[in-house]
C-alpha cells in the first residue's frame, strides 16, 4: 500500500507540475509577444517635402506703370528667404527689380509696376523654387 500511496503522490505532483507549466506557457508566450518594447519601424530618411511658392496679384488688369501688389506664401523655405518677381519676356523669364524676404510664417508681399502692354505672365522665384504663373493685363 505504501508503494501505491507513494506512486499516487508522485502522480499528483507530476500532474500539478504539468498543469502549472501548461498555464505558464501561454502566459509566458503572451508576455514575450506583447510586453516587450514595440518594434521600431526602420528609420528611413524620407526626403523633405519640396519647397513651394504661391503668388496672387492684387489686380488682374492695370494701366501701364500702375502699381500692383503680389502676395503669397512660401513653404519649405527658411524664414528670411529672398523672393524675386519674374516676368516672361520674349520666351525667357527675366527678374524684375521687385524682391523681398519671407517673414517668419513664410508670407511675403511686394509691389511692382508693369510697362509692357498686353498680357504679362509673372511668377515669384526663390532659387530653383518658382510659383505658378499669374497673368496681369496691362493697358
Amino acid at each position: 500500500m505504501r508503494n501505491t500511496r507513494r506512486h499516487s503522490l508522485l502522480r499528483t505532483a507530476a500532474v500539478s507540475a504539468l498543469a502549472g507549466s501548461v498555464l505558464l506557457i501561454p502566459a509566458t508566450a503572451a508576455l514575450a509577444a506583447g510586453s516587450g518594447p514595440e518594434p521600431v519601424p526602420s528609420q528611413t530618411t524620407a526626403e523633405p517635402a519640396p519647397a513651394t511658392l504661391t503668388a496672387k496679384a492684387s489686380l488682374s488688369h492695370v494701366r501701364a506703370w500702375q502699381e500692383l501688389r503680389i502676395t503669397g506664401k512660401a513653404t519649405g523655405l527658411k524664414a528670411g528667404s529672398r523672393v524675386t518677381l519674374q516676368q516672361k519676356q520674349h520666351g525667357a523669364w527675366k527678374a524684375l527689380p521687385a524682391s523681398t524676404v519671407t517673414n517668419a510664417s513664410g508670407s511675403y508681399a511686394l509691389r511692382a509696376k508693369l510697362g509692357l502692354k498686353g498680357k504679362n505672365e509673372l511668377r515669384v522665384a526663390s532659387g530653383a523654387t518658382v510659383s505658378p504663373v499669374v497673368t496681369v493685363t496691362v493697358s
